[in-house]
């Protein structure tokens, strides 16, 4: 065991009765995380064999300590919901307390369902939805907006397109709805915040070894100790060496997170992690579509050359984060990151299908990225009381530097070669790699200035508002390297935020929220700056929304929020004159979600949602996209539903079912992806108290159905039945 005296195995839950010492040192850790030394209270997750032992009431240095009673079970209690975040409001904050639809998932509900992927996730959060990203990066859907830039780690912008991993993390935040105050430029639709496992103090040694279908080969390690009395250390990695469904694709990846936290004194601590990332996998932009549906062909068919078609990420990130008690009312925030990341894919796709629907016509190119992102955050926080209400105030800035290349090459085949026939697409065919003219061979450099104000107020037990400005200074620099062209955009954003809750008994809560955000020209990826669209004012995003929280049990949440999400300064080209660009309103999204997460009983726990959801283009913005045109890769319907039920403290089950409507692949509307239902399942065994043995069962009914689009003929069939065994260890 660790020398650290607030030491806790993750095996184990340690909680004396009578005299705490650690909790001052965990709030030193600077990290969120309230629920870790919650109480165990006899569920089925607990040790069969708890052990009790009471302190030594008399110490060799003449001092007492108070008897007190120890009890150690296996697992931290909630596990499937948290009860507060610090990314909504950027203060640790009581979700029943934040205005805003929150959807978590936390590492426990993933270790339970094997899941590796942000999109693994996304089908338990409700209302958000996967794109394909051209089987090369994370693309969800939030409130009908596709994203490859809305992301974050604790708290700090990771917009490069690629896929990330689960291996350290605690838990992923989805906070939905623009949300500027906190997060800057973008956001339209929500972010995605990972929150990563910290050097916490706690002793910590567990890992994975997982295979099955697909040759899943995957395995982890997690190891955190103490060190001292005020300092610890924490390292997860990661490595997976697997094939799929797919025909000829393949998946490699590794990661290392070692972290390092120390306490200066009690009211200072520092908190350094540095990440190396690599994955490499098949770039599958799965299967084209004929008379309005996908075709039908084997799920595991591959269009195009998987040996041509491949996709690398590395990432090396740097993370620092200071934070200081002046006062038990008042404390300092500082986050720096240092992130780089060299990105490349190529890909040869499928295209349009033939008119007699028996060949298709291939396409290819090629993609690097390289970005280097430095940020800086600094949160003042001060708590303080006057006039019958309470205040939490919050004075922070935001500094960023990121730098990025871009160079696309687009690929040639001889006369006739990338037309193949439909029972055979996956060839080797020869395709030779160089620029056109259009391909992208920039340098681009942004710079982000930001400062922000925002008051947490409490009238009164019942009454709550939350209310906020931040202003952003946003300089993009676009250099072509092509022919020395220089496009420069200067934004100057206002994002407001204001809130009001009104708690009818301390466990409910109603809330209204209005939110605005906005994406300058450069885009998510700043490479879209043009000599037509450099001048123009960025898009905007309003978000409304109403919604109510109720902790029915402390370890038992579900929330409704119903909002209307209007997208505006959209740029067309006027009918009238192909030379100017007119900004309009663009889209209306508008929907309904449901969520629940917790324990039902000790031995019951879920997490699950419902999502109504109903966006269309509002004015017409070209021949393709026509006011009244139903937006992409957004279900008017989706549900899912995860259950765990432990029968004994050894044995347990899990059934999940995840429903989505039918949706378009593109907003033209031209071809549909069918609705679907999938069943999954699980086993757990406790073989020994070091040992969990586990089985998963995707897609048990062997459904077929296609899980996402990137476009009208890149639609990515779902998997087929699949199995894999996880053996959990702990020593």
């Amino acid at each position: 065991m660790s020398s650290h005296p607030c030491a806790l195995s993750s095996a184990t839950l340690t909680l004396t009765v009578g005299l705490s010492l650690c909790m001052p040192a965990l709030a030193g850790t600077g990290t969120d995380r309230p629920e870790a030394v919650q109480p165990t209270t006899g569920t089925a997750a607990a040790s069969p064999s708890a052990d009790i032992a009471t302190p030594q009431a008399a110490q060799n240095d003449g001092t007492t300590q108070l008897d007190g009673v120890v009890v150690i079970g296996q697992r931290y209690l909630p596990d499937y919901n948290v009860r507060s975040t610090r990314g909504a409001t950027r203060t640790n904050t009581a979700l029943l307390n934040v205005p805003q639809a929150v959807t978590v998932v936390t590492d426990k509900l993933a270790a339970d369902q094997a899941m590796h992927s942000l999109g693994d996730a996304f089908r338990y959060m409700p209302g958000i939805g996967t794109a394909q990203g051209e089987g090369n990066r994370d693309t969800p859907v939030m409130r009908g907006i596709s994203t490859t830039g809305d992301f974050y780690v604790d708290g700090i912008r990771d917009d490069v397109q690629y896929y990330r991993d689960m291996y350290n993390l605690d838990r992923i935040e989805a906070l939905k709805g623009p949300n500027a105050l906190a997060f800057g430029r973008g956001g339209s639709g929500g972010v995605i915040n990972r929150i990563t496992r910290a050097a916490d103090g706690m002793e910590h040694r567990s890992g994975t070894a997982q295979f099955g279908s697909g040759l899943r080969r995957r395995g982890t390690i997690d190891y955190g100790i103490g060190i001292g009395d005020a300092a610890g250390f924490r390292i997860n990695a990661v490595y997976e060496n697997s094939d799929s469904f797919r025909d000829d694709a393949y998946l490699k990846r590794y990661g290392i997170n070692p972290a390092f936290n120390v306490d200066f004194g009690g009211s200072t601590s520092l908190l350094l992690s540095y990440e190396r990332f690599h994955d490499s996998r098949t770039a599958d932009r799965g299967v084209p579509s004929f008379q309005g549906r996908p075709v039908d062909v084997d799920p595991s068919t591959f269009f195009g050359n998987p040996d041509a078609s491949f996709a690398t990420a590395d990432v090396d990130a740097f993370d620092a984060t200071l934070q200081h008690a002046f006062t038990g009312n008042l404390s300092l925030r500082n986050h720096l990151r240092w992130a780089d990341y060299d990105k490349f894919y190529q890909n040869v796709y499928p295209g349009a299908v033939g008119a007699g629907g028996t060949t298709v016509t291939l396409s290819a190119y090629n993609h690097a990225t390289r970005r280097t992102n430095v940020f800086n955050q600094t949160d003042l926080v001060w708590e303080t009381s006057g006039m019958g209400m309470r205040h939490t105030v919050l004075l922070g800035s935001e500094l960023g530097y990121q730098a990025n290349d871009n160079f696309r090459m687009t690929g040639y085949f001889a006369p006739g070669a990338n037309v193949v026939s439909l029972a055979s697409p996956n060839v080797d065919v020869a395709v030779d790699f160089h620029q056109s003219a259009t391909d992208a061979d920039n340098h681009t450099t942004a710079r982000i200035g930001a400062i922000y104000l925002q008051d947490q107020i409490e009238f009164s037990p019942q009454w709550q508002a939350i209310v906020g400005l931040r202003y952003d200074d946003f300089r993009v620099d676009l250099r072509n390297n092509r022919d020395g062209q220089v496009f420069r955009s200067r934004d100057h954003m206002l994002s407001p935020r204001a809130g009001l809750v009104f708690k009818p008994s301390a466990d409910v809560s109603i809330y209204a929220s209005y939110s605005r955000a906005f994406q300058p020209r450069s885009g998510d990826q700043l490479a879209s700056l043009t000599a037509s669209n450099a001048a123009l004012k960025p898009e905007s995003f309003r978000n409304r929304e109403i919604g109510a929280k109720w902790d029915i049990r402390r370890d038992l949440q579900a929330s409704i929020a119903i909002y209307r999400l209007d997208r505006g300064n959209v740029a067309i080209v006027d009918p009238n004159d192909v030379t100017r660009m007119l900004l309009i309103d663009g889209q209306q999204t508008r929907g309904v979600e449901l969520g629940l997460a917790g324990r039902i009983t000790d031995a019951w726990q879920v997490m699950g949602g419902y999502a109504w959801q109903s966006g269309e283009i509002t004015t017409t913005q070209s021949a393709t996209i026509l006011k009244g045109n139903r937006l992409a890769q957004l279900p008017r319907h989706s549900a899912s539903l995860w259950n765990r039920y432990d029968f004994t403290p050894r044995f347990g089950a899990g059934l999940g079912i995840v429903y989505r409507g039918a949706l378009y692949a593109n907003v033209d509307n031209q071809v549909t992806l069918p609705a679907f239902t999938r069943v999954d399942a699980a086993l757990y065994w406790t073989v020994t108290p070091t040992m969990e043995v586990q089985v998963n069962v995707e897609n048990l009914g062997n459904v077929r159905y296609f899980a996402s689009a990137h476009s009208n003929n890149n639609i990515s069939p779902g998997a087929p039945r699949s199995a894999w065994v996880t053996v959990n260890y702990r020593y």
